[in-house]
């Protein structure tokens, strides 16, 4: 059995949902389907939380009606016979009642979670509709029913794995099952979820719960690409990576991957394929345990990057100072992407603000703090590039003219990381690919 997930643009159109059809059915092997919500809700959901969270009824009410009408012209031409839209519009009608009622009630963190998980649900009840309609054979399994995640926030795959065989077998002889990416239970039994690009993540657990054949990821790009194609006019894909250095990519912002997707795969070694819906005939990416060649694969940025340095000739050199540097990290739960020390210096970066404050005033006793804002990571990944000849020669001829805050290299035989300002990314993307993969 094979898992395969698509993403919000593989389903966000009706004639998309129906190659996705297609596609599901092209082959005899037995799946799970993963799906996520349709493109631009979970944005619109998100929205709608907020106006909600700030009482602004009529605004949330407006922005429910939109959502709606924009469901209701999808079934339209999802679907062709009046007895199957009727039946889609039932379940429409029911979800956007739910949305209504939130406006009545006292708005809380775990209702929140209620509305976003709202558009996975849709996307999957349609879809099964116009399965439904197709005369296409197959069992809709609620993710609410095996996703589960832990007190930390973490999934619990043994428990995952267990719901899940127990589901797959009541329906023996089913060949198609249909489940929702994204949402989960909590440890109290609520509503939940994997937050954002959880899909991926949904579709990696389950791969790894059922020990699948392969993990197919489809979504509107043909794998991953050597760079990001969305700033540097010439790119390619990438045919082969080995977990390792995806799950490195994913990290430090390689679009396209979930950091998360990794893991769960990795564990139960099932190889990952990264697919175009749009070009299902394109070969993609298979990441797998090994890779058969050396050198630099790609390039991802990660933006979004603080970076904090603590200076104190007093207590570097102090036995357990790094030790008490990073437990104030740990306390505010806030991993560090970097760290790079000299004799009077540690650096670190981080890429979540929000308890900035509250780090900083926890690290004055220790020496001299510095902030800088709006930072970019560009990490060169590929296998043993550490190792690889003249790597690091082009990598700093093609940084020659770039003001390179920090290095990181040496942490990982796959990875060469450099902290810039984030106004010389596209720059620094566009010099490395000419210098790296002589692409211009």
């Amino acid at each position: 059995m094979k898992v395969m997930k698509f993403g919000g643009t593989s389903v966000g159109k009706p004639e998309r949902m129906h190659e996705v059809a297609k596609l599901i059915t092209a082959d005899p092997e037995n799946k799970i389907v993963v799906l996520s919500a349709l493109s631009g809700t979970t944005n619109a959901l998100v929205e709608i939380g907020q106006s909600a969270a700030r009482f602004e009824r009529e605004n949330a009410g407006e922005l429910i009606s939109k959502l709606s009408n924009h469901y209701h012209d999808f079934v339209q031409q999802l679907l062709n016979s009046e007895k199957a839209r009727e039946h889609a519009i039932s379940i429409i009608r029911e979800h956007f009642e739910f949305l209504r009622i939130i406006l009545r009630i006292s708005f809380s963190e775990a209702l929140n979670k209620d509305i976003l998980a709202q558009g996975e649900l849709l996307s999957t009840k349609l879809f099964s509709v116009y399965l439904e309609e197709q005369g296409i054979q197959h069992v809709l399994l609620p993710a609410l029913e095996f996703m589960q995640i832990d007190e930390e926030d973490e999934p619990q795959l043994e428990l995952i794995r267990s719901k899940l065989m127990e589901l797959l077998a009541k329906y023996p002889a089913n060949k198609i099952f249909i489940t929702q990416g994204y949402i989960c239970r909590n440890a109290k039994g609520e509503v939940d979820n994997l937050k954002r690009g959880g899909s991926d993540y949904t579709a990696s657990l389950v791969a790894a719960a059922i020990h699948a054949t392969v993990c197919e990821i489809w979504t509107d790009i043909d794998g991953m690409h050597n760079n990001d194609p969305r700033i540097v006019k010439k790119t390619i894909p990438v045919e082969v990576l080995s977990f390792d250095e995806a799950a490195e990519l994913a990290y430090f912002g390689a679009k396209i991957l979930h950091p998360t997707c990794i893991w769960p795969t990795q564990q139960q070694n099932v190889p990952v394929k990264l697919l175009n819906t749009m070009a299902p005939n394109a070969p993609g990416t298979v990441i797998q345990k090994t890779t058969s060649t050396s050198g630099v694969k790609a390039i991802a940025a990660k933006d979004g990057i603080i970076a904090i340095n603590i200076k104190s000739s007093r207590m570097l050199l102090a036995y357990g100072f790094l030790r008490k540097i990073f437990e104030v990290f740990e306390k505010y739960k806030t991993p560090i992407d970097m760290v790079t020390t000299s004799e009077v210096a540690v650096s670190v970066t981080i890429d979540n603000g929000t308890q900035l404050h509250h780090i900083l005033r926890e690290l004055e006793p220790f020496g001299n703090t510095e902030v800088q804002l709006d930072q970019t990571i560009v990490s060169i990944v590929g296998n043993e590039i550490a190792e690889t000849k003249d790597v690091l020669n082009k990598l700093f001829e093609g940084l020659s003219s770039i003001p390179v805050r920090m290095v990181s290299y040496g942490g990982s035989k796959h990875n060469v990381s450099v902290l810039i300002p984030s106004s010389y990314k596209i720059l620094t993307l566009q010099k490395l690919n000419q210098k790296l993969f002589g692409l211009e």
